[in-house]
C-alpha cells in the first residue's frame, strides 16, 4: 500500500512540475486611449478593461487590470484570439455599444506583439493646457470643448488643478499635495479659463513639483485630466 502512495505521489509531483514548467505568455499587446488620434488622460488605476479568450471552460476575463494615468495600457498573452473591452460606465468617455446597448467589445487576434489604440469619445477635452510655476503660486490655463453634445451629453461639474510632489497626480488625496477648484456653474467662458494654487511647504524639500488639470463630469465617476507637467520651483 505505501509503495502504491509512494507512486501515486511521485506521479503528481510529476505533473506539477510539467505544469510549473509551461513557458510563460511572451507576446505583448500595448496601447492608449485616443480621441481621434489624441491622447486621454485619466486617473492612475481606476478606469479598468477586460480580456476574454473563449473555449477550453474559460468563463472570466484573462486580464483584469487598469490603464495608466496616461490612458495607456500593456499586457502579456498567449498567442490567440481575444476579446477586449471596457465595462459599461467606466472612463469619462463613451465606449462603443452593441445594438442592444451592452459594451461592444473589440476582436484582438495575437500572434505576436501588437500595438492597439482604443477609440473612444470623451465627453470633454481640456484644450491648450498651459501650466506655469511663478513664485509660490502655480498657474493653468486652457479650454474646455464640450465633444457630446447629443442627447448623451453631461455638464461639468468641476475642474481642478492638482500638485503633488511625484509624477503620480489625480484628484484622490494619496496622489495630490494640494488643489483649487472651480464649480462647472462658476465658468463663464468655456474659452478661457483659469485657475491657481499655491505650493505647499513639501517635507523633504524640493524645487520642483508635478502639475495637472482635471476635469470633473456631472453623474461620470472618472474624471478626464491633461498631461502631468514637471515644474521648477
Amino acid at each position: 500500500m505505501k509503495i502504491i502512495i509512494a507512486i501515486l505521489s511521485f506521479s503528481l509531483f510529476l505533473c506539477a512540475c510539467e505544469k510549473d514548467n509551461y513557458d510563460p505568455p511572451t507576446a505583448q499587446l500595448s496601447g492608449k486611449l485616443v480621441y481621434q488620434g489624441e491622447p486621454i488622460n485619466v486617473e492612475f488605476n481606476q478606469v479598468p478593461y477586460n480580456l476574454f479568450q473563449f473555449g477550453f471552460g474559460k468563463t472570466g476575463p484573462v486580464s483584469n487590470t487598469s490603464f495608466t494615468q496616461e490612458g495607456t495600457y500593456s499586457v502579456l498573452l498567449f498567442n490567440g484570439t481575444y476579446k477586449l473591452i471596457i465595462p459599461a460606465g467606466q472612463g469619462p468617455f463613451l465606449w462603443k455599444k452593441t445594438p442592444g446597448g451592452a459594451p461592444d467589445s473589440i476582436t484582438v487576434t495575437m500572434n505576436g506583439s501588437q500595438q492597439l489604440d482604443l477609440e473612444v469619445t470623451p465627453y470633454y477635452m481640456i484644450r491648450t493646457p498651459q501650466i506655469t510655476a511663478a513664485g509660490n503660486n502655480v498657474n493653468a490655463t486652457f479650454k474646455l470643448e464640450k465633444v457630446i453634445t447629443d442627447a448623451n451629453a453631461k455638464n461639468i461639474e468641476h475642474v481642478n488643478i492638482y500638485l503633488n510632489k511625484t509624477a503620480f497626480v489625480s484628484g484622490n488625496s494619496s496622489y495630490n499635495l494640494v488643489s483649487t477648484r472651480r464649480l462647472g456653474a462658476d465658468i463663464v467662458d468655456p474659452n478661457n479659463v483659469a485657475l491657481s494654487v499655491v505650493v505647499p511647504t513639501i517635507i523633504p524639500a524640493q524645487n520642483y513639483i508635478f502639475a495637472r488639470i482635471g476635469l470633473k463630469i456631472a453623474g461620470v465617476e472618472d474624471m478626464i485630466f491633461s498631461p502631468v507637467v514637471k515644474l521648477t520651483l
